[in-house]
């Protein structure tokens, strides 16, 4: 594991090296009860030679680390959300100087994935992008960003029965409003990950402009 960058709100975090030029880094972030190694196999298998930059979430529910507080299931801590956002936002911008990364592409998942997209509203300098796995709205009055033509490919499964369709729809919606070029698809999965999921993000990945 590579030397740890400080930022002002540092993560544990693991790092992987980037093996092909123009190759986008990956920043992985995991979902509830998952660490700074869960996805990294998963980064590997969507963009071979990418960087990968995979951090802890900071806050401890039940045990299980994830990257903001709720009050319920599907019922965020909204001011949590803006402030571990912000910590984040932070921490990718230390990291990026600390190991001469391009901005980040995002693959979250679940938690993950509703921090990612609360990066994309809250500081949309931050990511060059984002794969949304089984996303929610982090923010219910999201504020105006400008998120430029940005790419993001949203990936819902229509037998998820912790996340409702019309709620990835309405994120969706707060992420085209925003300006963002939105893939958003709904493959026959739940809540967890399946090879469709592996194939659209890698397809997706690949078609993205290099360096």
């Amino acid at each position: 594991m590579a030397a740890a960058p400080e930022p002002q709100h540092s993560f544990i975090h693991h790092f992987v090296p980037g093996r092909v030029a123009g190759a986008p880094p990956l920043l992985l972030l995991h979902g509830t009860g998952g660490n700074e190694h869960d996805l990294v196999p998963l980064g590997g298998r969507l963009s071979p030679g990418s960087a990968l930059l995979s951090p802890r979430g900071q806050v401890l529910e039940n045990g299980m680390p994830r990257f903001f507080r709720r009050l319920a299931e599907g019922v965020f801590d909204e001011a949590d959300v803006i402030r571990r956002a912000g910590e984040l936002a932070d921490f990718v911008a230390a990291a990026r100087s600390a190991y001469d990364l391009a901005a980040p592409v995002a693959v979250g998942f679940s938690n993950g994935a509703n921090i990612a997209a609360a990066l994309l509203l809250l500081h949309p300098d931050v990511l060059a992008g984002a794969i949304l796995l089984r996303a929610m709205v982090p923010l219910a009055e999201p504020p105006v960003a400008a998120l430029a033509s940005k790419p993001v490919l949203l990936l819902a499964g229509a037998a998820d029965p912790i996340v409702p369709a019309a709620n990835v729809a309405r994120l969706a919606d707060q992420l085209r409003t925003a300006g963002a070029s939105v893939t958003h698809q709904t493959l026959p999965a739940g809540h967890n990950l399946t090879q469709a999921d592996l194939d659209r993000a890698t397809a997706w990945l690949a078609a993205l402009p290099h360096g």
